[in-house]
């Protein structure tokens, strides 16, 4: 057959049933990306006849003798096209993973469709940036600077893998070919607990091309935790490679490896599998009752399981003062019980990667992974491997939002590669990303408080129960952290926690951008707005004269034992004043009709800015011989920006433009170690590593070029790419020719342990209008402003804070993962979960405090995961204030607002 791609001929033959995307990946095209698979997406759009099309529809043969565009035939005549140089200029992308896709769509659109954007483009979506990036590059808007050597740090300079990202060019984990590759695939339980009997593989095995079957019998013993740390305290050891009891519907049985893919699903369908069902629980309260199936029989604390036969992997439980008294003497009081629901991190790249022996017997896993390091050290445990016989490395990461702190696949990789010798792959599906890896963390919050005439408050308790569904990964962590800072940003004599985490058979919960602040917040700052509304304070007020302030104590129940987070800075107070004044200021009258209700609401959160018990961070640094420096460092890129900001901080302090700057990364093979890019840390410590690194380095320069001049090195400087002192001047490129000729090589290393820790502050207000007789909500004003030290990068600091209240507005208005009665997930794929479109989600002002930390590199501190958290709280909050109905559960559907509205407002 015939096709033409990007103007080429090209003769080929799909396979029966092939779609174009996998056909045109299998040609090299690896800018049409694989997120669903079910045209829901746009992550696969190319231009058939020079309309956007989802190619994961099309039958490849059908495009025979038609015109295909991929994003690597758009641009011409060698240079950008004008809507790949607009998406570099606006910076309309951050993981990147979806912008061939967008950048099709949107180069495609006539004058009228740009008259309407969320119709363009609503078969595009974006986890990311919250769409404003995209929008300007469509108004032509550039974002960027250029600015002189020395001065990277705190301007807003474009992520240095722009260019590849809208060509097309940047590689993600199955961007690129290998020979004689053999495929996995994961036969999955239908139950959600049972016992496996038996697993006859005689059927699997006649299946043409399949090579092996692995199941429990083949797998290691070794109990572990999916969660990747750096201590192993913190979580559970309750997982197995592969199990022989199930204890959730979808956990991996067995593991069919195949020349084809759909010889290994194939071989998957052939496998007869004998079960004994066990007796399963899916609500956390019954699971933690009296006489409930245990889960995890025989786990014990040493396992890190604190109550195995009441389900509970985790509990705390503390009191500063009295509270019971305290809340018996307050002017006013309050009590509500909050839910919130599971959510998916939706990544549009899925979990999955490539194992490979090479010619050394070194075990390869190239992953799509936050925690290259210490996936490593587990499978190093795991297989009872020197960890210097393992590599493990990413390459560009299609998102994360933390459910890439976990290890799902790579140990299924590493064991078909042990067993087989060959190299093989493994991407789940979006329907196994549903319903087999991780969520959020549902949980059920009763908050009390209570306050004096003046507003001050007297008594806070929270009583938690956590949902971590099958498997303990992350459980004791998300349930600490919610509550620990959200009760600690708040002055008060008493407060009080009872918390605990249970299993259930459901789907495993795991890290989620947040870490469990959202669920508890959206309970802790409605109280506080309860308690204003009966003191009728106003709530900008009351938080005033509640929240720490710089020498107060960050207190919360129970006590964790670490003194090391400190105020490195404090904005808190400029944030709450931001966001008062640009919803004061804001005298737009919405043009609605009666039935529309009006309302403000504001929610704060406080945030540390590394997890306790250590965060390492290592990096090295060295001249190059044409004078530019070459950069290591451990972190992963996923949209967070840390390589860009890497960049910034070694070009600040070495005196040069970061274009001088080559950057290598998320590599174990590249030495040292890093616990990875998460718990708000890309920044805040790996970015201290990469200070100190370049600081030493910029004091190996001055001292050798010392030597050369005999002089003092203390009165020697950096400036403009070069060593100066006095009159005296010696570019880098000629300090690395003279270096080499005697043999030296200039380079030094960082080091970060991730303590001291410092706190960040995000304030979210939103103005909202909702319709009394049906429920609908429409945001009428967004604001965040956010404390996040001297901002390392303006641009790419707003795209944070913006990707991160879209990403909570679809948690807090629509997204919800529905577990049946059974533990099945009821809507395994984005066709059935709401994500935010280009449509659905408002732009948001951020506003930066102007503070300094004393801690963070240069000033900097975190705020990628932040400003997710007072989201819900917010608009919880400010449903309130329009409608006077407190609403207790998310998402805010229509149809779970009606009941009360109804019953408030009638017809």
């Amino acid at each position: 057959m015939s096709f033409v791609i990007n103007g080429k001929d090209v003769s080929a033959t799909p396979r029966p049933g092939q779609c174009l995307r996998t056909f045109l990946r299998e040609t090299g095209h690896f800018g049409v990306k694989k997120g669903c698979d079910a045209g829901d997406c746009g992550a696969c759009t190319v231009l058939l006849d020079g309309e956007p099309v989802h190619s994961c529809l099309i039958p490849a043969f059908r495009a025979e003798d038609h015109a295909i565009t991929t994003i690597e035939g758009l641009e011409s005549d060698g240079g950008l096209h004008p809507m790949q140089q607009a998406f570099v200029d606006a910076q309309g992308f951050q993981c990147g993973f979806c912008t061939a896709g967008m950048i099709l769509t949107c180069a495609s659109l006539n004058q009228a469709q740009r008259q309407d954007l969320g119709a363009a483009l609503k078969g595009n979506i974006c986890r990311c940036t919250g769409y404003r990036a995209i929008e300007d590059a469509l108004d032509g808007i550039c974002n960027v600077e250029d600015v002189p050597a020395g001065e990277a740090f705190g301007r807003s300079l474009p992520a240095p893998a722009g260019p590849q990202i809208v060509r097309g060019q940047a590689r993600y984990t199955f961007d690129t070919a290998v020979d004689g590759l053999c495929h996995v695939k994961l036969a999955r339980s239908p139950h959600a607990h049972a016992k496996i009997v038996a697993i006859d593989k005689t059927a699997a095995l006649a299946v043409p091309g399949v090579i092996e079957v692995l199941t429990h019998e083949d797998a290691p013993s070794a109990l572990f935790s999916t969660a990747r740390h750096e201590k192993a305290w913190m979580d559970p050891d309750d997982t197995r490679v592969l199990d022989d009891i199930v204890r959730f519907i979808g956990q991996k049985v067995a593991a069919v490896i195949a020349e084809s893919e759909a010889a290994a699903e194939e071989g998957c369908r052939r496998l007869v599998i004998t079960y004994e069902l066990l007796p399963a629980v899916v609500d956390p309260a019954e699971a933690i009752a009296p006489g409930a199936p245990v889960i995890h029989p025989g786990r014990t604390p040493q396992d890190r399981v604190a109550n195995a036969a009441r389900n509970i992997v985790a509990e705390g439980h503390g009191e500063y003062g009295d509270v019971v008294a305290a809340l018996a003497a307050s002017a006013v009081t309050y009590k509500g019980t909050f839910t919130t629901q599971r959510v998916q991190h939706a990544a549009l790249e899925t979990h999955g990667g490539l194992a490979w022996l090479d010619a050394s017997g070194v075990l390869n896993i190239r992953s799509s992974t936050q925690v290259p390091f210490l996936t490593r050290r587990a499978l190093s445990d795991i297989f009872n491997l020197p960890p210097e016989t393992i590599r493990v490395f990413c390459e560009r990461v299609g998102g994360g939002f933390g459910g890439k702190q976990e290890m799902f696949v790579e140990d299924i990789l590493a064991l078909a590669a042990l067993k087989t010798g060959r190299p093989v792959k493994l991407e789940l599906t979006r329907e196994e990303q549903f319903i087999a890896s991780s969520t959020r963390h549902p949980m059920r919050v009763t908050v009390k408080a209570g306050a004096d005439r003046d507003g001050k408050l007297t008594a806070l308790q929270l009583d938690v129960l956590s949902n971590t569904g099958a498997y303990g990964n992350h459980a004791g962590p998300v349930l600490f952290h919610a509550c620990g800072e959200s009760l600690g940003v708040y002055n008060c004599p008493n407060k009080k926690v009872d918390a605990v985490v249970a299993y259930t058979n459901t789907v495993p919960a795991g890290a989620f951008r947040g870490y469990g602040l959202p669920q508890s917040l959206f309970a802790v700052e409605a109280a506080i707005d309860e308690l204003a509304h009966q003191l009728n304070i106003d709530p900008f007020e009351i938080r005033r004269r509640n929240v720490v302030k710089p020498g107060d104590p960050m207190l919360y129940p129970p006590d964790n034992g670490y003194r090391d987070v400190m105020y490195g800075s404090y904005g808190l107070d400029q944030c709450l004043d931001l966001v008062e004044r640009a919803m004061t200021n804001d005298t737009t009258e919405p043009d609605l009709s009666a039935e529309w209700l009006t309302g403000d609401g504001i929610a704060l959160t406080m945030i540390d800015t590394v997890p306790p018990d250590g965060h390492i961070a290592d990096v090295a640094i060295a001249l190059r011989d044409d004078g530019g420096f070459a950069l290591t460092v451990g972190t992963a890129e996923f949209g967070n920006g840390t390589s860009t900001v890497h960049r910034q901080i070694a070009a600040t302090i070495l005196a040069t433009t970061v274009d001088q700057i080559t950057l290598k990364q998320s590599d174990t093979a590249h030495g040292g170690h890093d616990t990875g890019a998460y718990g708000s840390a890309g920044t805040f410590v790996a970015g201290r590593a990469t200070q100190a690194a370049a600081e030493h380095l910029a004091n190996e320069l001055k001292t050798f070029a010392a030597q050369l001049w005999t002089v003092d090195p203390n009165a020697c400087a950096l400036a403009d790419g070069s060593v100066m002192h006095g009159r005296q001047r010696l570019s880098f490129a000629e300090l690395a020719r003279q270096a080499g000729a005697e043999g030296v090589r200039l380079s030094a290393t960082g080091s970060s342990q991730g303590t001291p820790r410092s706190v960040a502050f995000n304030v979210q207000g939103f103005r909202v209008a909702v319709n009394k007789h049906t429920g609908e909500i429409r945001i009428l004003k967004s604001v965040q402003a956010a404390d996040a030290g001297r901002v390392a990068n303006p641009m790419q600091c707003r795209g944070q804070v913006e990707g991160g209240v879209a990403q909570s507005l679809g948690a807090t208005l629509y997204e919800e993962m529905v577990i049946d009665a059974t533990g099945r997930v009821a809507n395994p794929k984005f066709r059935d979960y709401h994500l935010p479109s280009f449509a659905d989600v408002p732009r948001t002002e951020v506003l930066f405090a102007q503070t300094s930390d004393a801690l963070g590199p240069l000033g900097a501190k975190s705020m990628s995961e932040s400003p997710y958290n007072p989201v819900a709280a917010a608009l919880g909050n400010a449903l309130r204030a329009a409608t006077g109905i407190r609403f207790t559960s998310v998402p805010f559907k229509p149809d779970r607002l009606f009941p009360l509205l109804q019953e408030k407002y009638g017809d």
